[in-house]
């Protein structure tokens, strides 16, 4: 047992735990049991008497958690290096930081034989914080975990991914006590007994319910036809090379390759349109009138389609993210959009919100505008993008069902995604370019993603890709239609448009705010506690 009282391997352990479990590759169960190293280390760290015992705890959690992060996340660096550091870097950083908050007040408020049990409200107050904030990245969040498995999470449309984090932190945190337990022959044998009983009940109560939950799971909704194009061009040496009528060309010959009479909705990925389109006059520019020609022969379809668009000021500044032209002050705004089409109607477009943190984003404005053109240089842009803050779900007026589209990077926000469903989306459409990331576990993570949303909504998915994967997805998060990586394809399913309200959507991340009022409770008890006591510390000396 003398691997139990080396911190290097302890560390290092629970990391490798949490990359072998990590999707769309890992075996997510072994998120059940990958922090019961850690949390001996934790033990040997609380009993040390050395100096300065929480930034000892800091140092042995970055360790853990940056070697976790390089490995799952590598891959951001081809598409943006910088970031890729920055991302691992600062990711590792808070993470540590959240353990050493939990390590220091559980010190301060001397909670010994169960404070363990304070990490998990810590933790999960982390993971809503990093959804809510300007740096938010929470790609790594526990919950996330079981984007592969879905029918182990059916009861996510209660809880939502924190329940999931919530889950896997509960599990290793009694495993950890009931191994401790057998391990220390002096225990007592009631406590023995109640952790090993807690901890079954635990861990087979969650998954029993989720497979009884699944098995028992119909679709719901009235049926709508929906087509999917992945037209597999190159964002590197192709896509934005080629003119944009060729591109447009040769999109809309693949969706009619698939579209027919009741085909309500053709798909098509992010950013397919880059020619300068502004909003004040979409339905006057070329490319979309291309599009509004080609509708004219399928009279009850629409068009999803990703575009770069812009809103023009004028000399008036009139949002944060207003940029100027080069040659002349006036300002305007670039967004990264979705636009609905059909032939009869005016277009109606919803444009991304949950930015990307340097590439599309500058964080913190206030504090970080003298860095802008560094920032944006990186990510190809010279300014943030605008956003729209309400969760358009669109469609035409003739369609009967309407569509919430979350671009790229939102598909990874439960409570975001759910926002598209209160103003009435009955099905979620997702539009990405996962190209960048190249042949990685970034593309296949993404995928799997979409299936915890599907399972928080009830609502189906249809997912188009330019050159990651595309698939459909169903109420229960089951992956249909998987379309090969890197390769060109148009892909039809008849999808179920459910109109009913998830728990989870209306009430959203409600487990990670409870616990980010607890924590903050906690950790200022333990700050007055620490105050308390170097108080103390100096009338006795004095």
């Amino acid at each position: 047992m003398r691997l139990l009282q080396n911190k290097w391997f302890l560390s290092f352990s629970s990391a490798i735990l949490l990359i072998a479990a990590w999707p769309r590759d890992g075996f997510a169960p072994l998120l059940l049991v990958a922090l019961i190293p850690f949390f001996f280390l934790d033990d040997q760290l609380l009993k040390s008497e050395k100096k300065r015992p929480a930034w000892r705890a800091f140092r042995w959690g970055y360790f853990t958690f940056f070697i976790w992060n390089v490995v799952t996340t590598w891959w951001i660096w081809n598409s943006t290096p910088f970031g890729a550091i920055m991302a691992i870097l600062l990711n590792s950083l808070f993470q540590a930081f959240v353990y050493m908050a939990y390590f220091s007040t559980r010190k301060a408020l001397r909670m010994k034989a169960h404070g363990l049990l304070l990490f998990p409200l810590f933790w999960i107050a982390f993971e809503w914080w990093h959804m809510n904030w300007d740096l938010s990245w929470p790609w790594l969040n526990l919950g996330n975990g079981f984007g592969a498995y879905p029918m182990l999470v059916q009861w996510y449309e209660y809880t939502g991914i924190l329940g999931g984090s919530m889950w896997v932190l509960l599990v290793n945190i009694l495993a950890f006590f009931t191994i401790k337990g057998f391990y220390k022959s002096a225990s007592n044998i009631k406590d023995k007994v109640l952790y090993a009983s807690s901890l079954i009940v635990l861990l087979i109560v969650p998954i029993i319910v989720s497979l009884v939950i699944y098995s028992r799971y119909k679709e719901k909704g009235s049926a709508v036809e929906v087509v999917v194009v992945q037209p597999n061009h190159d964002p590197w040496t192709e896509q934005y090379g080629m003119p944009q009528s060729e591109i447009l060309k040769h999109v809309l010959e693949l969706g009619a390759s698939k579209a027919g009479p009741d085909t309500r909705y053709i798909v098509y990925p992010e950013s397919t349109l880059y020619d300068d389109i502004w909003v004040d006059r979409i339905d006057s520019t070329p490319a979309i009138l291309s599009i509004k020609n080609f509708l004219r022969q399928y009279p009850k379809l629409s068009v999803i389609i990703g575009s770069s668009t812009y809103e023009y000021y004028g000399k008036e500044k009139k949002s944060e993210t207003a940029r100027t032209f080069s040659d002349r002050k006036e300002y305007y705004d670039a967004y990264n959009t979705a636009i609905c089409i059909d032939s009869q109607y005016p277009s109606n477009y919803y444009h991304k919100s949950k930015l990307v943190p340097g590439p599309e984003k500058l964080p913190f404005p206030s504090l970080l505008r003298p860095l802008q053109d560094v920032a944006f240089n990186l990510g190809g842009t010279v300014g943030s993008l605008g956003l729209m803050k309400e969760r358009r779900a669109m469609g035409s007026p003739f369609q009967e069902v309407k569509v919430g589209v979350a671009i790229c990077y939102e598909s990874i926000y439960g409570e975001f995604v759910s926002g598209y469903v209160k103003n009435g989306a009955g099905l979620i459409f997702v539009i990405t370019n996962d190209g960048w990331w190249g042949n990685t576990a970034g593309h296949r993570q993404h995928l799997v993603f979409s299936s915890l949303r599907s399972i928080e909504t009830r609502r189906d998915i249809a997912r188009s890709a330019n050159t990651g994967i595309s698939a459909f997805i169903n109420q229960k998060g089951e992956i249909l239609d998987e379309t090969p990586y890197w390769k060109e394809a148009v892909i039809k399913q008849t999808l179920h448009a459910n109109q009913e309200i998830t728990f989870y959507v209306q009430y959203g991340d409600y487990i990670g705010r409870i616990a980010g009022y607890a924590s903050v409770l906690l950790f200022l008890g333990g700050f007055v506690q620490r105050v308390i006591k170097k108080k103390g510390s100096l009338a006795v000396n004095n």
